[in-house]
Protein backbone atom coordinates (compact mmCIF):
# COMPACT_ATOMS: atom_id res chain seq x y z
CA UNK A 1 0.00 0.00 0.00
CA UNK A 2 1.41 3.39 -0.98
CA UNK A 3 0.72 5.80 1.82
CA UNK A 4 2.82 7.34 4.53
CA UNK A 5 6.39 6.66 5.46
CA UNK A 6 6.35 2.97 4.58
CA UNK A 7 5.89 3.71 0.88
CA UNK A 8 8.48 2.60 -1.62
CA UNK A 9 8.47 3.93 -5.17
CA UNK A 10 10.04 2.26 -8.15
CA UNK A 11 11.03 3.59 -11.57
CA UNK A 12 12.78 1.92 -14.47
CA UNK A 13 16.25 2.45 -12.94
CA UNK A 14 15.61 3.50 -9.34
CA UNK A 15 14.07 2.45 -6.05
CA UNK A 16 12.98 5.28 -3.75
CA UNK A 17 12.57 4.06 -0.21
CA UNK A 18 12.06 5.88 3.09
CA UNK A 19 15.24 7.40 4.45
CA UNK A 20 16.87 5.58 7.37
CA UNK A 21 19.41 6.51 10.05
CA UNK A 22 21.67 3.88 8.51
CA UNK A 23 21.91 6.00 5.33
CA UNK A 24 24.16 8.57 7.00
CA UNK A 25 27.43 7.42 5.40
CA UNK A 26 26.01 7.34 1.87
CA UNK A 27 24.32 10.72 2.38
CA UNK A 28 27.57 12.17 3.71
CA UNK A 29 29.13 11.37 0.31
CA UNK A 30 26.57 13.73 -1.26
CA UNK A 31 26.84 16.54 1.27
CA UNK A 32 30.66 16.52 1.34
CA UNK A 33 30.85 16.79 -2.45
CA UNK A 34 32.09 20.30 -3.37
CA UNK A 35 30.08 20.29 -6.63
CA UNK A 36 26.83 19.48 -4.80
CA UNK A 37 27.38 21.99 -2.03
CA UNK A 38 28.26 24.77 -4.49
CA UNK A 39 24.60 24.68 -5.58
CA UNK A 40 23.60 25.51 -1.99
CA UNK A 41 26.33 28.10 -1.46
CA UNK A 42 27.32 26.51 1.85
CA UNK A 43 30.34 24.66 3.19
CA UNK A 44 30.69 20.90 3.07
CA UNK A 45 28.80 19.13 5.85
CA UNK A 46 30.56 17.72 8.86
CA UNK A 47 29.39 14.37 10.19
CA UNK A 48 27.63 16.26 13.01
CA UNK A 49 25.78 18.51 10.54
CA UNK A 50 24.82 15.46 8.48
CA UNK A 51 23.43 13.73 11.58
CA UNK A 52 21.39 16.87 12.40
CA UNK A 53 20.09 17.13 8.80
CA UNK A 54 19.16 13.44 8.80
CA UNK A 55 17.38 13.70 12.17
CA UNK A 56 15.41 16.74 10.97
CA UNK A 57 14.29 14.79 7.90
CA UNK A 58 13.38 11.68 9.89
CA UNK A 59 11.40 13.85 12.34
CA UNK A 60 9.59 15.40 9.36
CA UNK A 61 8.71 11.89 8.12
CA UNK A 62 7.25 11.03 11.51
CA UNK A 63 5.25 14.25 11.75
CA UNK A 64 3.81 14.40 8.22
CA UNK A 65 3.96 10.70 7.17
CA UNK A 66 6.04 11.67 4.14
CA UNK A 67 9.45 13.14 3.55
CA UNK A 68 12.62 12.47 1.63
CA UNK A 69 13.25 9.13 0.00
CA UNK A 70 16.70 7.62 -0.32
CA UNK A 71 17.28 7.02 -4.02
CA UNK A 72 18.83 3.64 -4.77
CA UNK A 73 20.26 2.68 -8.15
CA UNK A 74 18.68 -0.68 -9.03
CA UNK A 75 21.69 -1.86 -11.02
CA UNK A 76 24.15 -1.61 -8.12
CA UNK A 77 22.04 -1.15 -4.98
CA UNK A 78 23.95 1.99 -4.01
CA UNK A 79 22.37 5.12 -2.59
CA UNK A 80 22.99 7.90 -5.12
CA UNK A 81 20.73 10.66 -3.85
CA UNK A 82 17.62 11.77 -2.08
CA UNK A 83 14.34 13.03 -3.47
CA UNK A 84 11.10 13.78 -1.75
CA UNK A 85 8.79 16.19 -0.04
CA UNK A 86 9.08 18.66 2.80
CA UNK A 87 6.06 20.50 4.15
CA UNK A 88 6.70 24.24 3.89
CA UNK A 89 4.20 25.87 6.24
CA UNK A 90 5.20 29.40 5.19
CA UNK A 91 4.58 28.49 1.54
CA UNK A 92 1.33 26.57 2.05
CA UNK A 93 2.64 23.65 0.03
CA UNK A 94 5.06 20.74 0.05
CA UNK A 95 8.45 21.33 -1.51
CA UNK A 96 9.74 18.78 -3.99
CA UNK A 97 13.50 18.59 -3.49
CA UNK A 98 16.37 16.44 -4.71
CA UNK A 99 20.10 16.02 -4.08
CA UNK A 100 22.32 13.63 -6.04
CA UNK A 101 25.98 12.67 -6.01
CA UNK A 102 27.73 14.65 -8.74
CA UNK A 103 29.09 11.48 -10.38
CA UNK A 104 25.44 10.65 -11.18
CA UNK A 105 24.51 14.06 -12.64
CA UNK A 106 23.38 14.47 -16.26
CA UNK A 107 22.00 10.95 -16.54
CA UNK A 108 18.32 11.74 -15.90
CA UNK A 109 18.18 10.23 -12.41
CA UNK A 110 16.97 13.42 -10.68
CA UNK A 111 14.19 13.88 -13.23
CA UNK A 112 13.18 10.21 -13.01
CA UNK A 113 13.02 10.37 -9.21
CA UNK A 114 11.26 13.75 -9.16
CA UNK A 115 8.56 12.51 -11.55
CA UNK A 116 7.91 9.50 -9.32
CA UNK A 117 7.66 11.72 -6.23
CA UNK A 118 5.40 14.22 -8.05
CA UNK A 119 3.03 11.41 -9.05
CA UNK A 120 3.08 10.00 -5.52
CA UNK A 121 2.36 13.45 -4.05
CA UNK A 122 -0.57 14.06 -6.38
CA UNK A 123 -2.07 10.59 -6.85
CA UNK A 124 -1.49 8.98 -3.45
CA UNK A 125 -1.09 11.83 -0.95
CA UNK A 126 -3.53 14.00 -2.93
CA UNK A 127 -1.55 17.16 -2.22
CA UNK A 128 -3.01 20.21 -3.97
CA UNK A 129 0.27 21.87 -4.96
CA UNK A 130 4.02 21.35 -5.05
CA UNK A 131 6.78 23.91 -5.10
CA UNK A 132 10.53 23.78 -5.56
CA UNK A 133 12.81 26.46 -4.16
CA UNK A 134 15.96 26.62 -6.26
CA UNK A 135 18.90 28.94 -5.74
CA UNK A 136 19.07 31.44 -8.59
CA UNK A 137 21.72 30.19 -10.99
CA UNK A 138 21.24 26.45 -10.32
CA UNK A 139 20.32 25.68 -13.92
CA UNK A 140 20.40 21.88 -13.51
CA UNK A 141 17.78 21.94 -10.74
CA UNK A 142 15.75 24.45 -12.73
CA UNK A 143 15.70 22.04 -15.68
CA UNK A 144 14.54 19.16 -13.46
CA UNK A 145 11.68 21.29 -12.08
CA UNK A 146 10.63 22.25 -15.61
CA UNK A 147 10.84 18.64 -16.86
CA UNK A 148 8.37 17.53 -14.17
CA UNK A 149 5.91 20.24 -15.24
CA UNK A 150 6.70 23.05 -12.82
CA UNK A 151 6.74 26.67 -13.91
CA UNK A 152 8.46 29.69 -12.44
CA UNK A 153 6.05 31.42 -10.05
CA UNK A 154 8.28 34.09 -8.54
CA UNK A 155 11.69 34.98 -7.23
CA UNK A 156 12.18 35.14 -3.46
CA UNK A 157 15.02 36.55 -1.36
CA UNK A 158 14.82 35.08 2.15
CA UNK A 159 17.92 35.66 4.30
CA UNK A 160 19.51 37.66 1.45
CA UNK A 161 19.64 34.55 -0.76
CA UNK A 162 17.85 34.64 -4.12
CA UNK A 163 15.63 31.66 -4.99
CA UNK A 164 13.44 30.76 -7.92
CA UNK A 165 10.12 29.41 -6.70
CA UNK A 166 8.70 26.84 -9.10
CA UNK A 167 5.14 25.62 -8.68
CA UNK A 168 2.80 22.93 -9.97
CA UNK A 169 -0.89 22.58 -9.12
CA UNK A 170 -2.66 19.26 -8.83
CA UNK A 171 -5.76 19.79 -10.96
CA UNK A 172 -7.50 16.75 -9.42
CA UNK A 173 -7.36 17.86 -5.80
CA UNK A 174 -7.40 21.63 -5.73
CA UNK A 175 -9.90 22.85 -3.12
Amino acid sequence: MLNGINSQLETKRLVLRPMLEADIEALLLIFTDPKVMASFGVDLFTREQMAHWLKRNLDHQDEFSYGLFSVILKETGELIGDCGLEQMEDQGAAELGYDFRSDFWNQGYATEAARAVRDYAFDVLQLPRLISLIRVGNLASKRVAEKVGMTLAEELTPYDIRYWKYSLKNAKYLP
